[in-house]
């Protein structure tokens, strides 16, 4: 079934719209390289829109009632927003779920050390990457240092004009014969992704005392940030690509950036939720969590029980206090899980069935099941439900196209889905196709990062 392009659909001054939009994402992209940048950037905005910090709600012996916008955050990683209904929350909640981490490099715990007159910082890759794609590049250090005092020190270091960069050095064509034999998963391997930070050594206090490379960094990094190498026991820093979200193509239809996945998806959930009107039947929530491209394990992860017990305190906040409450709640609800799909690359057809495969430019894209090969490790959505979702796009002139992720046996992934479903709710993947999935820099349509607002705004008020 062919689906026609979304750029149809809009004359000269929608596309201002549709360019303006994109501007504010490229903006979110560009500032947010972390799931704490975002989880911070998301805040700001939604205060700003009237939302209340449910932590503080509960504190105080708050009570919340139809029309209240809450949201709390999980130790600053993750985000979850609540905008009350009219209808009883057990009832179910129509709910937006994204995820904010996306696949980078992580510094070692001890990840200082010098070497042939250069000083290196020791990386552990985080997600599903091609190592070979994440070397002769320029790279930036994010993240946050907590140091024994308490305080908790912010590192940004290289997006700036005036900021330094770093790197992953590669071998020299010249030298490459044995390493160009290998496969590419060994071209570059992973205790190789260490990243070049330093060459100019610090001379010593005493006249034979050896110039140190290391001791210059950390020097620096003492003058600048009052951070010790200790400090690093206890520090979260990422290793992410430099430089801004910019526009691809003559046309300009297109972003080029680093972390569309899962961002594209993350910016107009949330973006959803400030364009709903102030009463509403149905409650809606927006969820941007950690974790996902690691297999949303841990405290800051969809598997953890942070969102089930922030329902039950909003439950309560509501005056609901029975048992059954928040198992009710969540069965009733339904679910899209805002995650991008593989766009087809013409350079690359053979992974792809081509119809039914996600294209750039033809609106926000259904996956009624991911996972591996004979679906394994995949939530696969119900028939009524997508029919539900199909009219809501339709009768809102959303535009959407239907997918898999690939050929059956050329691979594979996963999302979020399945952990929802797993309460027994409804779920589809609904999410905007990438080219370049989990490279440094990917790429997106404008156009169906606005379809993509628009399928969220249509869910979140009219699904029934």
């Amino acid at each position: 079934m062919e689906r026609k392009y979304a750029w149809e659909k809009y004359d000269e001054n929608d596309l201002k719209k549709i360019n303006a939009f994109s501007e504010e994402y490229k903006t979110f992209l560009s500032c947010c390289k972390t799931e704490r940048e975002c989880n911070d950037y998301a805040i700001g905005e939604i205060k700003k829109a009237g939302y209340k910090d449910l932590e503080e709600i509960i504190r105080n012996g708050g009570s919340l009632k139809a029309g209240d916008r809450v949201y709390r955050s999980n130790r600053g990683k993750s985000l979850v927003m609540f905008q009350i209904g009219t209808d009883p929350l057990e009832n179910g909640a129509n709910i937006l779920g994204a995820h904010i981490d996306s696949p980078r490099l992580d510094l070692k715990q001890n990840p200082v050390y010098e070497e042939g007159g250069f000083c290196l910082l020791n990386t552990h890759y985080y997600g599903g990457i091609k190592k070979y794609q994440w070397v002769n590049r320029p790279l930036a250090l994010h993240g946050v240092v907590a140091k024994k005092d308490g305080s908790v020190v912010k590192i940004s270091i290289g997006e700036k004009d005036d900021e330094p960069v770093f790197g992953v050095m590669d071998l020299l064509i010249h030298l490459a014969a044995k390493q160009m034999e290998k496969k590419a998963g060994e071209v570059v391997e992973g205790e190789k992704l260490d990243v070049l930070v330093g060459s100019q050594p610090l001379k010593g206090e005493k006249e034979d005392d050896k110039p140190s490379v290391k001791d210059m960094f950390l020097k620096l990094l003492k003058e600048t940030y009052g951070i010790e190498e200790e400090d690093f026991l206890s520090a979260e820093i990422e290793v992410v690509p430099a430089g801004k979200a910019r526009d691809m193509g003559l046309d300009r239809s297109m972003i080029l950036s680093y972390g569309h996945d899962d961002r594209v998806c993350g910016f107009p959930s949330y973006r959803a939720m400030l364009e709903l009107p102030e009463s509403i039947e149905r409650t809606c929530i927006c969820l941007l969590v950690d974790k996902e491209e690691i297999g949303s394990m841990g405290a800051t992860g969809m598997q953890s029980r942070f969102f089930e017990e922030t329902v039950g305190e909003v439950l309560e906040a509501l005056g609901v206090n029975h048992m059954t409450a928040v198992g009710r709640t969540l069965r009733n609800s339904t679910m899209l899980s805002s995650d991008v799909s593989a766009g087809f690359d013409p350079l690359f057809p053979d992974v792809m069935d081509t119809d039914n495969c996600a294209y750039l430019g033809k609106g926000i894209v259904l996956n009624k099941y991911t996972g591996v090969r004979g679906k394994n490790g995949s939530n696969d959505a119900n028939a009524e439900f997508i029919e539900k979702v199909r009219k809501v796009f339709d009768d809102n002139n959303v535009y959407f196209q239907t997918a898999e992720l690939g050929k059956v046996d050329a691979g594979g992934g996963g999302t979020i889905a399945y952990i929802m479903a797993n309460y027994g709710m409804d779920v589809i993947d609904s999410g905007v196709a990438v080219l370049g999935m989990h490279a440094p820099n990917e790429v997106v349509s404008k156009i169906d990062v606005y379809e993509a607002l628009l399928a969220y705004v249509a869910f979140l008020k009219d699904m029934r």
